[in-house]
């Protein structure tokens, strides 16, 4: 017989949908791969919200990741473990702990990142087996992407029970959240100890599950690595995204009258292409009045989040100063220049801000400015509102520590000056090992242990606190951490010029 917990001999659980067989990893814990969690968006449910999952019959193989979600080949740091590419790709992957005995375990729910068009939960890098010999059940999720996952338009929007079209990769995250409350124990996870987590597009997502009502209850805690909805990839009116959508219909050379089944039935591959070309859009969340009732602006500054403990920050690097520079030396009259052309009649203002007198400052403030307009600035506005109107603790850090140099015999090859954007995704979750790429030292090993014990002992008592680790105050005391090879706390002094940044990103319906 099954156990209570569902935990059976040769790696099988029992869930709702039917008899799993998993397997056992090196560290002598589990896994349970390529699970659906609804049914395949194919056909007519192309664009639609996810359907709950089929029952099966007998023990389905668990022992292979899923198909990642379509997707063209847009980041070269990303290594797929995935069984290939496919409209049919709403699986998610578990891994739990060698002994789950009758324990409720927390549970860390992981989505990766990519910008909304490109990831999947079976990079190396999220991967769960070092988080669950923490004594986590850990899962990564994968979702609809770009013209699969965010494609409006007026005629789905028309046909929709809910009247709202676009956000279908959210509402995918949605639906794991809620195939987690309903199967998780059967793993020896508690349901009322879900931890959200992900990076980029994926810390993007958590802060959307904050804001939605459809996930308020399906989780007890978030972590954010660098971005938010609030000012990264920000939702857009519904209106304007189906406009997006109709333009998109237009230029397939259909003369924009094809019909929704005529759109259905064009095959994933060659949807993908006509996303893919030159000029397409880029699909991003929509305010649709059902995932988002309003603008997630509001939604943070009224305090009608999910109120739950979330630790969140950015890397010292989320973009190069060249962003700024566009090219130019780094001398501060060319410096002023590019300040004028982003800020005209401002550039003093900014220059104050974001102060420089030589190269070596006139690099730093660009890094900081294109980092702060590229994602950073996003971070600091959920951690603000969170902390002011979350009625919870809130963490914020900078991750300071550079990857080392790809060729070590070569020290100046591809060295960075400092964390860039996605570089912490191994430290925090334990996988430096996992990623070949870099020839990882002893200090690069003592940074992963402390900021994964950080993120351990986050999920399983919403503070990041714990013995031997330096001290992590909450946001409130105006400190954040800066985890480095010498993690120390300090001062946050940044605000003014992320107010300035304020009237840049926030729309113009949102509250002040």
């Amino acid at each position: 017989m099954f156990s209570t917990l569902g935990i059976f001999a040769q790696d099988r659980v029992k869930i709702s949908n039917g008899i799993l067989e998993g397997q056992t990893d090196p560290s002598g814990g589990h896994s349970f791969k390529g699970i659906p969690f609804a049914q395949p968006p194919v056909g007519d449910l192309r664009w639609r919200p996810p359907q709950p999952p089929k029952n099966w019959e007998g023990v389905r193989k668990a022992n292979k990741f899923g198909p990642r979600a379509m997707q063209n080949p847009v980041f070269g740091d990303m290594a797929f473990r995935s069984d290939g590419m496919s409209e049919d790709c709403l699986y998610l992957n578990v891994w739990t702990p060698p002994d789950t005995g009758k324990k409720k375990l927390p549970v860390l729910v992981y989505f990766y990142g990519g910008g909304f068009v490109a990831g999947d939960g079976s990079e190396g890098r999220y991967d769960g087996e070092s988080m669950a010999k923490k004594g986590i059940v850990s899962l990564t999720v994968n979702y609809r992407l770009g013209v699969f996952g965010f494609f409006s338009h007026p005629e789905l929007t028309r046909e929709s029970l809910q009247h709202a079209s676009g956000n279908y990769g959210l509402l995918d995250q949605n639906a794991a959240l809620l195939w987690v409350q309903k199967n998780i124990a059967a793993f020896g996870g508690d349901p009322k100890r879900v931890t959200i987590a992900g990076e980029s597009a994926g810390s993007i997502s958590v802060s959307a599950q904050m804001a939605s009502p459809l996930s308020k209850g399906l989780f007890a805690g978030a972590i954010g690595e660098s971005g938010s909805v609030l000012g990264a990839l920000s939702a857009i009116p519904l209106a304007e995204a189906e406009r997006m959508g109709v333009d998109f219909v237009a230029g397939l050379g259909r003369d924009g009258k094809t019909s929704l089944k005529d759109l259905r039935s064009i095959s994933a591959e060659d949807l993908l292409k006509m996303a893919g070309k030159p000029g397409a859009p880029w699909f991003v969340p929509s305010v649709d009045g059902y995932f988002f009732p309003c603008e997630p602006w509001n939604i943070f500054a009224t305090g009608d989040q999910a109120h739950v403990p979330l630790l969140a920050g950015a890397n010292s690097e989320e973009m190069n100063a060249q962003m700024v520079l566009q090219g130019q030396k780094p001398t501060v009259e060319n410096y002023r220049k590019a300040l004028k052309r982003l800020y005209p009649e401002k550039e003093n203002e900014v220059f104050k801000l974001y102060p420089a007198s030589n190269e070596k400052e006139v690099l730093d403030a660009a890094q900081n400015l294109a980092g702060d307009r590229f994602i950073a600035y996003s971070a600091w506005k959920w951690m603000t509102l969170s902390t002011k109107t979350g009625r919870k603790p809130t963490y914020y850090y900078l991750y300071a520590h550079p990857r080392p140099a790809t060729d070590s015999s070569k020290p100046n090859q591809n060295e960075s000056r400092g964390a860039v954007h996605s570089a912490e995704i191994e430290y925090a979750m334990g996988n430096l090992d996992l990623n070949k790429t870099y020839p990882w030292t002893r200090d690069d090993y003592n940074v992963s242990a402390l900021m994964q014990n950080y993120f351990v002992n986050f999920i399983k008592t919403g503070n990041p606190n714990g013995r031997g680790l330096p001290r992590w105050p909450k946001f409130e005391r105006k400190q954040r951490l800066v985890i480095d090879v010498n993690t120390s706390a300090e001062k946050f002094t940044q605000d003014a010029r992320y107010e300035f940044l304020d009237s840049y990103f926030m729309p113009k319906s949102a509250l002040k």
